[in-house]
């Protein structure tokens, strides 16, 4: 008698960029049928992460003390500190806290960095004159004014994609009407809804040039309450996230794919406090428009597929909802906030522009999970002044692997 041995190759789960939430709740049904799932967290992992960052959505905007709103006097300290640095000839990756100095501002964004790393973990600074200024003298005013909250820029795209320059700041803005929708792999350049998800960094700024004519709200989501919850309700999920992911590297022929947890616990020490970081993007696993997930690389398994919905739909559910009005210029700590953001529709004169610098501040920054190090390193190691460029207008947004 002969044997025949079946061998079952892993496939994909059924899972797109915009998450489903009826297949999510087949999904959860099905594996708590079949499955037994663990009921403990992995050793060491806090059952309730006790910090400032978590929070509930609806109740952290009450109030808007997270909005700090410009003086007169601190925005005419802005436009001396742009006149300043342009009489000094240099390029634009000079800017830095001494070439464009804000001597009586400068105290409160170095105490709303703090804010930003060991409190709420986002603020918003609004007031910028943008319609006073133009376009490149806008990007000095962005990028001089961020370099007092964080003053390490991150690239925006590898070294290796752009001939040894490194744009530091890049446009978001829809693109459909200008690219074909074949040619675009990043939801910041399409007008549709963004899900839940982090950058690469600590910093994400975003400055609004020009709001949507209807939609584009900010989103933010604590996910240190999404961790308290899960930690609570699902605990296998916590395991899940916190085991090793096949991130995907979208044709980095060097680097297929990685493979790295979503999820970090580090305890506390004599001068940090417990923390827990998730960092990930959906479109890593389920791919985006122009860049569909990576065939060869291993698929995600069931149990990551339902991590994924269960983040972004917790994220959602908890979520704080911010306007986004011209002039302003939101900073969130990446490490601790999901964003995510509505779609919107664009009119004549009023089509949504945002400007984004990742930042990072190395008075308060938390410290590098191992397995991020080399993602962090491509951001923020040795980003040299001559290497920065500035592209005034929006350029297609190539990917830069995890």
């Amino acid at each position: 008698m002969s044997t025949v041995e079946t061998i079952t190759v892993p496939r994909q789960p059924d899972i797109q960029y915009h998450p489903d939430y009826e297949k999510y709740k087949e999904r959860t049904r099905q594996r708590k049928e079949t499955e037994t799932l663990q009921t403990t967290l992995p050793a060491g992992f806090p059952q309730k992460l006790v910090s400032p960052l978590v929070w509930e959505g609806s109740e952290v905007v009450k109030g808007e003390n997270w909005i700090y709103h410009l003086k007169d006097a601190e925005l005419e300290e802005v436009d001396a500190a742009l006149k300043s640095f342009k009489a000094l000839n240099l390029s634009l990756g000079n800017i830095n806290e001494s070439t464009f100095p804000l001597p009586t501002l400068r105290p409160t964004l170095r105490d709303l960095s703090k804010e930003l790393h060991a409190g709420r973990g986002f603020f918003v600074l609004r007031g910028l004159r943008v319609d006073d200024y133009s376009r490149e003298d806008n990007i000095i005013i962005y990028t001089g004014v961020s370099s007092h909250v964080g003053s390490i820029r991150g690239r925006q795209q590898d070294t290796r994609l752009a001939n040894g320059t490194s744009p530091v700041i890049s446009h978001i803005k829809d693109l459909t009407t200008t690219f074909e929708a074949e040619k675009i792999g990043a939801p910041s350049n399409t007008a549709d809804k963004q899900v839940f998800h982090t950058d690469a960094g600590d910093i994400i700024s975003l400055l609004c040039l020009n709001p949507a004519a209807e939609g584009g709200e900010s989103y933010l989501s604590s996910s240190g309450h999404v961790y308290n919850i899960l930690a609570k309700e699902r605990p296998d999920l916590i395991h899940t996230l916190s085991q090793d992911w096949p991130v995907d590297g979208f044709n980095n022929p060097a680097k297929p794919y990685v493979l790295r947890p979503l999820l970090y616990h580090q305890p506390a020490t004599d001068s940090t406090p417990e923390r827990v970081l998730i960092q990930y993007a959906r479109r890593y696993f389920t791919g985006f428009q122009a860049q569909p997930r990576s065939k060869d690389i291993p698929p995600i398994t069931e149990a990551q597929a339902e991590a994924l919905d269960a983040l972004h739909f917790l994220a959602e559910k908890h979520r704080a909802v911010l306007d986004f009005q011209k002039g302003d210029v939101q900073y969130v700590n990446n490490l601790s906030i999901f964003h995510a953001r509505n779609g919107f529709k664009d009119a004549q004169g009023k089509q949504r522009h945002l400007l984004r610098i990742w930042l990072r501040d190395p008075e308060n920054a938390w410290e590098t999970p191992q397995p991020l190090q080399h993602r962090w390193d491509t951001v923020y190691k040795d980003v040299a002044p001559d290497e920065q460029t500035f592209p005034l207008e929006p350029i297609l947004r190539k990917n830069v692997g995890s």
